[in-house]
C-alpha cells in the first residue's frame, strides 16, 4: 500500500515516474481560465482559505450539493469557518473524484499539508491554512507555479485596463463576445459607447467589433473564446443577418441562431487577418435548476452537459472558411465527451485546428487519459496542447501537475509496453506540457 499522496501519485510505472520528474518542474502557459486581473494587478491576498478555495468555485460546490449540503453552507451566508467544515466534511465520500485530488494537491502543494482532510482535521487545517495565507497573495501563487502566461476572459466591451506584466507573469486578454449574441440592446449601447462607433446595423456593428478586435490587440491579446450549446449552422447571409439585427427588439430563437452563425463566420475570418487563435467550447446545457438559478446566478454549478452535438455543422463551419482560406488557428472543445472521435479525425483534416484538454465535467482521471488516448489513436498526441486550468481560483494551477502525472503515466506504458521509444518519451512530454502551445500562440 503507497503512502497517501505520495510522489507517485497517479502514476503506475517507474518510466512515468522518471517522466513527469522531467516536466514536473516547467512553466505553465494557462490559454484559458476565468481569472480576475484586478486581483493579480492588486496583488491581492486571502482572509481564509475558504475565501480562495470556496468563492466562485462551482466544481466544489457541485460535490457539496450532491452531498447534501444545504446551500447556506455553499453560497449562503455561513461564516467562513461554517463553509469549510461543511465542504471537510463532505471530502471522504469523494474518493475517485477530481475534486478530492485537486483539494489534496492544493493543501500539499500550496500550504505543505499532506494530512487527508475530513470532518476531524478540518480545525486544525483550517487554521494552518490562515496562518500560511498571511504571506500567499494572487502574485506569490503565481510565481510559486511559475506561470508565465495567463489568458483572462474578457467581453468585448472591457477596459483592458491591468493587463500586462506583473512579476515574471504576462497577463493577457481573451476576446470572448458571448453576450453580443443576446442581442440585448443595453449591450449593444455599451459596445457602441466604448468603440465611439454610432451602432445602426450590421455594417457598424462590424465597425464596431474590429476596433474592439484591434484595441484587445493592442493590449497582447493572442486567443479568442466563444461558448456554445450549438455549433454555428448554414450562414444566412450579410442581408438576412442585417435584417434581423435591426429587428432585435423581437426576434425568435431560430433567428437569434441565424444570426449567431453568420456572425461567427465573420468574427472567424476578422481572427484570421490578425493572426488571433479562435477556441469554440461547445455542447453545454446551461443553468438547468432554474429556481435555484434565480436566486444566486450564472456560473454557480447547474450546468450540466448537452446530448446533442452536431459534429456535421462544426465540418461545414471550418470548411466554409478554409475554402476562402480566412480559417483561423483553432481549438475545440466539447463537453460532451462522445464527440471527440468526430473532432480529433475532423482536426486532422485542417492544418491548425487543434483538440483541447478534456474540458470541465471531463477533467479527471479518466476523461483526461481517454481523451489523450482518443487524439493519440485518431489524430496525434505529439502536437496536443496540453492543460489549462478554466478556473476562478488561484489554487487551481495544481491542475497541471494532475495532468502531467496523467500525461506521463499513459506514456510511460506506452514505453513500457515497449510501443514507444524511450528516449523520444521526454521530448515528446515537454512538448505538450509547454512547447506546442508556446509555439501555437507564437509567444
Amino acid at each position: 500500500m503507497r503512502d497517501f499522496l505520495n510522489d507517485e501519485l497517479l502514476i503506475d510505472n517507474k518510466v512515468g515516474v522518471e517522466l513527469y520528474k522531467s516536466v514536473k518542474d516547467l512553466p505553465i502557459i494557462d490559454y484559458h481560465c476565468h481569472l480576475n486581473e484586478h486581483e493579480i494587478a492588486n496583488n491581492s491576498g486571502f482572509k481564509t482559505v475558504t475565501e480562495l478555495w470556496l468563492k466562485g468555485d462551482h466544481y466544489k460546490w457541485r460535490t457539496m450539493r450532491s452531498c447534501g449540503v444545504d446551500e447556506k453552507y455553499i453560497t449562503g451566508d455561513a461564516s467562513d469557518y461554517e463553509k469549510f467544515l461543511a465542504f471537510a466534511t463532505i471530502m471522504p465520500k469523494l474518493i475517485g473524484n477530481s475534486v478530492y485530488y485537486w483539494a489534496h494537491l492544493e493543501l500539499k502543494m500550496v500550504f505543505g499539508i499532506t494530512k487527508p482532510l475530513n470532518k476531524d482535521t478540518a480545525k486544525e487545517i483550517y487554521e494552518e491554512c490562515n496562518e500560511k495565507l498571511k504571506k500567499i497573495t494572487t502574485q506569490t501563487l503565481l510565481n510559486q507555479f511559475k506561470v508565465e502566461f495567463v489568458c483572462t476572459t474578457d467581453d468585448p466591451t472591457s477596459s483592458l485596463s491591468v493587463h500586462g506584466k506583473y512579476n515574471n507573469t504576462v497577463v493577457a486578454p481573451t476576446f470572448r463576445p458571448d453576450a453580443l449574441f443576446a442581442l440585448e440592446e443595453n449591450y449593444i449601447n455599451e459596445l457602441s459607447k466604448v468603440s465611439n462607433v454610432e451602432i445602426k446595423d450590421l455594417n457598424t456593428l462590424k465597425m464596431a467589433l474590429e476596433k474592439r478586435l484591434d484595441f484587445f490587440v493592442s493590449k497582447g491579446c493572442k486567443i479568442t473564446d466563444h461558448g456554445m450549446d450549438y455549433l454555428p449552422g448554414n450562414d444566412v447571409g450579410e442581408e438576412k443577418a442585417n435584417e434581423i439585427f435591426l429587428k432585435r427588439k423581437d426576434v425568435t430563437k431560430e433567428e437569434k441562431y441565424e444570426f449567431f452563425s453568420h456572425m461567427m463566420r465573420y468574427l472567424a475570418k476578422e481572427y484570421k487577418k490578425r493572426n488571433m487563435v479562435m477556441q469554440i467550447h461547445f455542447a453545454t446545457f446551461r443553468n438547468i435548476n432554474s429556481s435555484t438559478f434565480t436566486s444566486i446566478g450564472k456560473d454557480s454549478g447547474f450546468d450540466v452537459i448537452r446530448h446533442e452535438t452536431n459534429t456535421d455543422n462544426l465540418a461545414y463551419f471550418l470548411d466554409d472558411l478554409n475554402n476562402s482560406n480566412l480559417l483561423p488557428k483553432t481549438i475545440l472543445y466539447s463537453l460532451n465527451s462522445n464527440a471527440i472521435k468526430e473532432m480529433s479525425v475532423i482536426a486532422g483534416s485542417f492544418r491548425n485546428v487543434k483538440i483541447g484538454p478534456a474540458w470541465w465535467f471531463n477533467d479527471n482521471l479518466i476523461g483526461n487519459r481517454e481523451q489523450m488516448e482518443i487524439i493519440a489513436e485518431y489524430s496525434t498526441l505529439g502536437t496536443f496542447l496540453g492543460m489549462l486550468t478554466d478556473s476562478r481560483s488561484f489554487s487551481s494551477y495544481v491542475r497541471f501537475d494532475f495532468f502531467r502525472r496523467i500525461l506521463c503515466n499513459l506514456v510511460g506504458n506506452y514505453v513500457e509496453r515497449g510501443e514507444y521509444d524511450y528516449n523520444s518519451a521526454f521530448k515528446l512530454v515537454e512538448d505538450i506540457c509547454y512547447n506546442n502551445i508556446k509555439e501555437f500562440l507564437d509567444i
